[in-house]
């Protein structure tokens, strides 16, 4: 077996393992659903709801992720009408209903983050669970990385390999904006104007066929990966990332960048111009540099024998040493969406909470009523941020196209008149499903 071969198929293992069971799934599903049974409560918050974001929604979660769940009052009102101080005092009153209620441990308030947060650990696989007030920001950013992720599943498994999820292709072909920025006015308006924007812009990206095909499997995805950054040390005094765009740029042509205070500089692309590395220290920089160079030198020497204990922990190893095949189950995507996940608070606390009913989940089309894949561009140019992340067009009718189907504009205030990728279910299979806010049926 070639080298090549056989980091292919250690890659593929690793994710293997990584990647969340059914009962990851099902898991998250029942802790968001104590969480709603915490805020229902509570009289100061009656009326929210308890919406799922991170990398649960985009499904881009390990089965040892965190939960990230943002608690809403802004259905149908404007965006974001709680300052920081109220965020605070809310966030007080849910750790005290949680503790009345059990179930979880470590409780954490940190009220002067950016974003005030409560960090808690559940006695469900110890899951751990960062709950905001209104966090709509970060809710859309999960969104617009799940619609990315649908275009190719290499993106998914690149994310999952590497912890650093490149925006490919660049945002600006999805979104041509400042995400923060745009974040204002009615909720529901704001919602459906980001959502339908994407759609037409990821339409316009799959219909555009003069594209050369990226064909990379995942082992050169990965290497490559390593490779680009393996003298990141080096540029980062001088450029910085701009994920936007997916390139490397000058720090000293862009005026929105200095003063120069960071010792990396990659900016974060839904809330330009902020600096999603500012907390790393030129001595962790040094550090990551190494890191990317040793691996990357050791996964192109010939010399493959320790290629497991140069790629996971010793964890992990024991893990992919155990786990048989037929524990896992396919989860790409589940996307269990829970309907009582978005069900609103009751206006009283009268009378014992009814339980959600789960849904049969919907069978995933038959090959011939999926389309290609998108097809993307090849980069141009060694200033290209992430220019192996392009996608490939499949040449077979049996690879997997997220569907976009129409919804009924009249249904329901928060749907899109865009079409939205459809789940991946079983036929077998009743499970609750999340659906975001948009997807809620009236």
């Amino acid at each position: 077996m070639s080298a090549q071969s056989t980091l292919e198929n250690t890659l593929k293992e690793i994710l293997r393992v990584v990647k969340p069971l059914r009962e990851d799934w099902t898991t998250r599903l029942q802790i968001i659903d104590e969480l709603r049974g915490a805020v229902e409560s509570v009289e100061s918050l009656r009326g929210a709801t308890v919406e799922p974001f991170g990398s649960f929604v985009s499904d881009l979660f390990t089965r040892w992720g965190d939960l990230d769940v943002s608690i809403e009052f802004s259905n149908g009102s404007f965006v974001s009408p709680y300052g920081k101080k109220q965020k605070q005092r809310l966030l007080g009153d849910v750790m005290r209903a949680m503790r009345q209620k059990g179930g979880w441990r470590r409780y954490q308030l940190i009220p002067n983050a950016r974003v005030p947060i409560l960090k808690v650990e559940s006695n469900l696989q110890n899951v751990s669970c960062d709950i905001s007030i209104d966090n709509l920001k970060c809710q859309m950013k999960s969104r617009l990385l799940f619609w990315i992720s649908e275009i190719d599943t290499r993106f998914r498994d690149m994310v999952l390999l590497t912890c650093a999820p490149a925006i490919f292709p660049p945002l600006k072909d999805i979104y041509p904006g400042n995400l923060i920025d745009d974040l204002k006015g009615l909720r529901a308006d704001t919602e459906r104007r980001i959502e339908e924007t994407c759609a037409a812009n990821i339409r316009r990206f799959q219909s555009y066929n003069l594209r050369a095909e990226n064909r990379s499997s995942l082992s050169e995805l990965f290497i490559s990966f390593l490779g680009k950054f393996s003298d990141i040390s080096l540029k980062a005094s001088e450029l910085g990332i701009c994920t936007y765009t997916g390139q490397w740029q000058a720090i000293k042509s862009n005026m929105r960048w200095l003063p120069q205070t960071y010792a990396l500089f990659i900016e974060d692309p839904f809330e330009q111009p902020e600096n999603s590395a500012r907390a790393v220290s030129k001595r962790e920089l040094t550090r990551i540099s190494e890191t990317f160079e040793m691996s990357h030198h050791m996964l192109i020497s010939p010399n493959h024998s320790s290629l497991l204990a140069t790629l996971v922990r010793p964890q992990m190893l024991s893990l992919m040493v155990r786990t048989p095949d037929w524990r896992r189950q396919p989860t790409h995507p589940q996307r269990f969406r829970a309907e009582g996940s978005h069900s609103p608070t009751p206006s009283n606390n009268n009378g014992p909470r009814q339980p959600t009913r789960p849904q049969v989940h919907r069978v995933v089309r038959s090959p011939s009523q999926v389309q290609p894949q998108y097809q993307t561009v090849k980069p141009k140019g060694p200033s290209e941020v992430q220019p192996q992340y392009q996608t490939v067009k499949p040449k077979g009718p049996s690879q997997v196209q997220p569907q976009f189907q129409t919804m009924n504009p009249k249904s329901h205030p928060n749907r899109a008149t865009f079409k939205k990728p459809p789940l991946q279910t079983y036929e077998d299979q009743r499970q609750q499903i999340w659906r975001p806010r948009s997807d809620r049926p009236v």
